[in-house]
């Protein structure tokens, strides 16, 4: 019975239950040729405004300019949208929001006001991203916007080197300006060659942006000083989409997107003007963050704890960015430490890619704007699934949620195990398995544990070379199998292992003693994908072990099983570990007392 969970047939069409981590399940913003940024501010009156980037044919083919949009009820519908700059020849992309103290709203963005349309020999080139850095601003919530004014971008270096040799400026920007002290700042990318093939980050801060209603008397400083980009020099040519905050100590961080499969990070303790050597950073647990070439956005919340999205793969280039995940974050002695991550937002069509999000945040509650290209969405987020993030660092007790399995020791003397009968399943969630075992011997192939009918039909969990377990699905067709990463199992060491098996977006993960497999140096994904059209699997019994020629291939000693009916969150498979990892901790203090 409980194999059939993973059928989506067994949910009803009319289900009023909705994963909202389906991006299907967000409020449309706006739908077009193209359309990015989906970048939000929360008004004085209450109302949001969103400001984007659109046009009516792809990215970066003419006519693409910057809008806004209101919703007055928290993202579920939005006004028609408002040119800030009409489209035109010249491109004006990339806006970014910022709601000054009193009111004022400016937007930051780039425009090809030096009117280049060629190179060499190419004509009506990509033109997006050259040119300008300019702002307007509105003092009526968006209604009107005042004239154009060009911020003066100092020229350096990769300026000089790129295809117009200084003469025009390659440049944008992804990361909404955050206050910094009683003004703002932002960062944004220069690119040496033409169309970006050479990148390094800058930022600019204004520190009397919320006082000074005159524009041309607000004072600008680009940062850092000089010929010093925030480059580490050993990270390659593409450094990238620099977004930043301000810390609770008043320190700042960035985060920002290479090419090496991992994003790069730094601290300035100076208020930007000198930054760290970035460094590529890491979860609480020293494993290092995997994202590909795509937007890594951190934000700060009201609470003083922080957001960072991302895709959890070490892929280089600008694929696979579906699903979203997110990892939450706390200041500790100067640094921010990151949680393992969590599936944020997911498409069943795994072509499809979702980025350049924004966090809102009203009345307690929390949203996510993002898009795909040609759909920008809003959703809401659960405020439980990211207060449980930020509970990760400290989280030691066992989930009790959708167990319907729950076996110690002296429950696991038959090697058959019968399965409860299930009233209701939690179709939209999958199911999770997790075990506590000490393996003596590491060879591939032992089974641990075993469901499969004379046709092939159910799950088998077994070991796999170098110390790996393996899961296979198979609904006597269909079979999909994902295996942990390599190493992390010990002979003759107890270890916990739980497998998480996400119906939503189809996805296979595993926690082992604690530790989310990410795939480590090894392999670009720690996480496999399944089919979740499957069939019904199968029901019966679990054989902890298989009888093959009248003797046990399997020498292994599970000391503990359970099982769920939904998939766990991560911070939850780590709170089962840790309650675990004390209870052995206690018993073995206790047993050398008695000696």
């Amino acid at each position: 019975m409980i194999l059939g969970i993973l059928s989506p047939l067994l949910l009803s069409p009319d289900s009023p239950e909705k994963d909202w981590r389906s991006r299907e399940n967000g409020f449309p913003i706006y739908k077009n040729g193209y359309i990015d940024q989906p970048y939000v501010v929360v008004l004085n009156n209450r109302n949001w405004l969103c400001v984007f980037t659109t046009g009516a044919g792809s990215e970066g083919t003419g006519g693409q300019h910057i809008v806004c949009s209101i919703s007055k009820d928290q993202g579920k519908n939005w006004s028609k949208p408002l040119n800030i700059e009409d489209p035109s020849q010249e491109s004006a992309s990339w806006g970014m929001p910022y709601l000054t103290k009193y009111g004022r709203v400016y937007v930051f963005y780039d425009y090809n006001g030096d009117k280049i349309h060629s190179l060499r020999n190419q004509t009506n080139i990509r033109e997006d991203m050259l040119g300008w850095y300019c702002f307007k601003y509105s003092d009526d919530n968006g209604n009107t916007w005042s004239e154009r004014y060009r911020l003066s971008v100092r020229t350096t270096k990769i300026d000089l080197t790129n295809d117009w040799l200084g003469k025009v400026q390659i440049l944008w920007g992804i990361g909404k300006p955050v206050n910094v002290d009683k003004g703002m700042m932002f960062g944004f990318s220069k690119i040496g060659k033409y169309l970006i093939d050479e990148s390094e980050g800058w930022f600019f801060r204004c520190d009397n942006i919320n006082i000074e209603k005159d524009p041309e008397k607000l004072k600008w400083k680009m940062l850092p000083e000089g010929e010093n980009p925030l480059k580490n020099p050993d990270f390659g040519l593409i450094q990238e989409e620099q977004n930043i905050f301000q810390m609770n100590n008043g320190d700042l961080y960035c985060m920002y997107r290479t090419i090496m499969g991992n994003p790069a990070c730094s601290y300035s303790r100076d208020g930007g003007h000198t930054w760290d050597v970035p460094q590529v950073p890491s979860f609480y647990t020293g494993m290092k963050i995997k994202n590909p070439r795509a937007c890594p956005r951190i934000w700060k919340c009201k609470n003083g704890k922080y957001l960072f999205w991302f895709h959890n793969h070490g892929g280089w280039n600008f694929e696979n960015r579906n699903p979203a995940w997110i990892s939450g974050g706390i200041e500790k002695d100067g640094k921010i430490i990151w949680s393992q991550p969590e599936i944020l937002l997911y498409e069943q069509d795994i072509a499809k890619r979702m980025s350049y999000p924004d966090l809102i945040e009203q009345d307690g509650k929390y949203w996510i704007t993002e898009t795909n290209k040609e759909t920008a969405l809003c959703h809401q987020v659960d405020a439980d699934f990211l207060n449980n993030l930020w509970n990760q660092f400290s989280i030691d007790s066992i989930s009790k949620k959708s167990l319907i399995l729950d076996m110690v020791p002296a429950d696991l003397v038959n090697n058959e195990i019968e399965l409860p009968e299930l009233n209701s399943i939690d179709a939209v969630h999958g199911i999770t398995i997790d075990f506590t075992i000490n393996l003596p011997d590491l060879s591939g192939g032992q089974v641990i544990i075993d469901s499969r009918d004379s046709g092939g039909k159910g799950l088998v969990i077994e070991t796999a070379d170098y110390g790996a377990i393996k899961l296979s699905l198979s609904d006597g067709n269909k079979t999909s199998k994902w295996t942990s990463d390599q190493g992390l199992i010990k002979a003759f060491n107890e270890h916990e292992v739980t497998i998480m098996v996400d119906q939503g977006p189809g996805i296979i993960m595993f926690v082992i003693d604690g530790i989310f497999n990410d795939g480590r140096d090894y392999r670009q994904f720690g996480w496999g994908r399944f089919d979740n059209t499957m069939n019904y699997i199968g029901e019966g019994k679990l054989r902890l072990t298989t009888l093959i020629e009248g003797k046990m291939r399997s020498k292994s000693k599970i000391t503990s099983l359970k099982i769920y009916n939904r998939c766990l969150t991560i911070t939850e498979a780590v709170g089962n570990y840790r309650a675990w990892k004390n209870k052995m901790s206690n018993i073995a203090v206790n047993k050398q007392s008695d000696n």
